[in-house]
């Protein structure tokens, strides 16, 4: 009877555990009751101790506990101490300060090492400034507990985390000199009815069946599921690595000459290396060489060799000798940052020679890391005179694989992201009551095309959120979406106008603020990179209307239109000390149409707080829009150099022609 009693000692010992947003480093709301919650034995005394509070609770019949400490002022660092009679968690360099959530998809996403400020922002990194990446995961039940940990900003890791929530942070914290706590939960290409209950959704009439179609095409998932895996395992086998031809031909060698192979700028991936004709980069195997001089003073010591990110898998060599591999064995090998140990025995007088295979059967590939990553330093982790290893290095293909066939879809079900709730069970829900200020959103992209839905959907969103946190209506404040696609030279449809202006409908919900990116897009590209203005525009609502600092934070917004003689007059909200452009020409992307409508560029022109807008083809004008495109030309901003918001006076629904 012994050893039964001593596994239930263990067990018991074990049993206090934390969600994992409770760790070292964490920031906590202040000036708020603080929740702290997780499970211990059911009836265990839990104590919860932090600046000079104690306070306690019983775990439940399920284990389960949750507390409140009274609020608390900014400050820090401090120790929590977490309490039952036979178990204790301690938590270091705990802070005090402003929380919140950072969500939406791959434009919040967006980490700051691909955003065109990174260098400033890697000089600017504070660790007062702590980020909590929540691990990416779709769940058709609520889950627990999340995978992640608070990480401080350092100029090593800023590069990790979204632009737009760093520079949020990093503006808040200037005007506010308190720690600031950024929990960031994003997803690329995700749909708001991801991040929304399953039982909001089914709440309302007009959503319902976003959830009761998805439950009804899970009858047959299981037969689906496994043709899908069939399909896909004999398709990964069709891309295997058939074996390094590049090895038997000694491309691993010191003294290989590698003098015809082409040059390659580092960091890169292969879609800018080895484009191919659809415009994809190359998949298939590739070498890379270069050469490096190890200092005198390093001679007989272990060396570390540093790649950042590679996608996908990689076998790596220093003169001849293989230092490290990542394959199949690790999780996502493309997140995995590459750090191998260079023996001594290893290293030559003079130029020695780093000789990477990349292999990839799919998808982007090549370095994918920082430049700043890419060196060689002394393996006990001191970076005394790093050798940067970043620019010009020699680039080989060793073969191409056939990727006219396109991969098997996963079939829509558990586990895919856009699955109604999926994201909320999977990375909201488990987030409360974690105390929070607010919150910022940026997503829409993946649900242009859907406006109308998007005008219930997106508040319903908002709704739930501050329903399940049982607090107070706390801000929600988001990004009208930016610029993109290709320029039209005439006034057409638009769906991403469509649902710029949905978003626009979310601000009739109280304490919710918005901003607009129509100035700082890309044609060409989704994510433009200008993020530090997006986070900045986002700090200057929170400023002005959670902290009171009374900052300019909207661009001119509609307010009325008048006909007056042949014009439209429109007049503007905050517009400041005055309207104007940001060019000193004549407004531009204004539109306006009769009774027909048929829509012409309209003359524009500043008088005061209005625009007076014309068109000899419209004689009788009675709509007016501006900015209502994808990608519109706009110049129109206050003298906060705020850019004004997209409108329509009309709701026509769209041509047929």
């Amino acid at each position: 009877m012994i050893v039964p009693f001593v596994a239930l000692a263990i067990l018991h010992q074990q049993a206090l555990k934390l969600p994992n947003l409770f760790s070292d480093n964490m920031v906590l709301q202040r000036e708020t009751n603080v929740p702290f919650f997780g499970k211990a034995n059911p009836g265990d005394t839990v104590t919860v101790q932090l600046v000079n509070q104690s306070v306690q609770t019983t775990a439940g019949p399920d284990g389960k506990w949750n507390l409140k400490l009274q609020p608390l002022k900014a400050g820090g660092p401090f120790t929590a101490l977490v309490q039952t009679p036979t178990n204790t968690i301690t938590y270091k360099n705990v802070m005090v300060g402003e929380v919140w959530l950072c969500s939406g998809q791959s434009n919040m996403e967006m980490p700051e090492s691909l955003a065109d400020d990174f260098a400033k922002a890697q000089d600017e990194a504070n660790p007062a400034i702590r980020i909590f990446d929540v691990g990416q995961v779709s769940m058709e039940k609520a889950a627990e507990d999340v995978r992640g940990s608070w990480v401080p900003e350092s100029k090593d890791s800023i590069g990790d985390y979204s632009a737009v929530a760093i520079a949020f942070g990093r503006e808040l914290h200037d005007k506010l000199n308190v720690p600031i706590g950024l929990i960031q939960a994003t997803w690329g290409g995700t749909k708001a009815e991801a991040w929304t209950s399953r039982e909001a959704l089914s709440a309302d009439p007009a959503l319902g069946r976003l959830v009761s179609d998805y439950l009804a095409s899970l009858h047959d998932f299981t037969e689906r599921n496994a043709e899908f895996k069939a399909q896909l395992k004999e398709w990964v086998s069709a891309r295997a690595d058939s074996g390094n031809e590049g090895f038997l031909k000694g491309w691993e060698n010191r003294l290989f000459d590698d003098s015809q192979w082409a040059k390659a700028e580092l960091p890169n991936t292969l879609d800018t290396i080895e484009p191919v004709d659809d415009g994809k980069g190359l998949n298939g195997a590739v070498w890379f060489r270069k050469g490096f001089i190890v200092p005198d003073a390093w001679a007989g010591k272990p060396l570390k060799l540093q790649l950042g990110t590679i996608a996908d898998y990689d076998d790596t060599y220093v003169n001849g000798t293989k230092v490290g591999r990542t394959k199949l064995e690790a999780a996502d090998p493309a997140k995995v940052n590459r750090s191998y140990r260079v023996a001594p025995g290893i290293l030559l007088q003079g130029v020695n020679t780093i000789a990477v295979r990349i292999y990839s059967a799919q998808g982007s590939s090549g370095f994918t890391g920082r430049p700043d990553q890419m060196k060689v330093t002394l393996a006990d982790g001191s970076s005394e005179d790093a050798i940067m290893i970043s620019g010009e290095w020699r680039e080989k293909v060793e073969r191409k694989v056939d990727t006219s066939q396109t991969a098997p879809h996963m079939p829509f079900g558990p586990g895919n992201p856009n699955v109604p709730g999926g994201l909320f069970n999977g990375m909201i829900a488990p987030l409360i009551p974690y105390g929070i200020k607010g919150a910022i959103w940026y997503q829409g992209e993946a649900d242009a095309g859907n406006a109308r839905q998007y005008r219930t959907l997106f508040p319903a969103l908002i709704r739930d959120w501050r329903r399940r946190w049982s607090e107070a209506e706390f801000p929600f404040f988001f990004v009208q979406l930016a610029n993109f696609h290709v320029r039209q030279d005439l006034p057409t449809d638009s769906d991403w106008a469509e649902i710029r202006e949905a978003q626009v409908a979310a601000l009739k919900l109280s304490e919710t603020g918005m901003v607009t990116a129509i100035d700082i897009g890309q044609a060409d590209t989704i994510h433009p990179k200008n993020k530090r203005e997006v986070g900045r525009r986002l700090a200057l609502v929170a400023l002005s209307k959670e902290y009171k600092q009374h900052e300019s934070w909207s661009g001119p917004e509609l307010n009325y239109v008048t006909p007056n003689s042949g014009t439209l007059r429109v007049f503007f909200k905050h517009v400041e000390d005055g309207l104007k452009t940001s060019d000193g020409k004549l407004p531009r992307g204004f539109q306006i149409a009769g009774d027909d409508r048929h829509f012409y560029w309209a003359d524009a022109k500043i008088e005061g707080s209005a625009i007076v807008l014309s068109n000899p083809n419209v004689p009788n004008p009675v709509s007016a829009r501006y900015a209502w495109a994808d990608n519109p030309d706009v110049n129109l901003y206050n003298s906060a150099d705020l850019p004004a918001i997209p409108f329509r006076t009309d709701n026509w629904p769209r041509s047929k022609t």
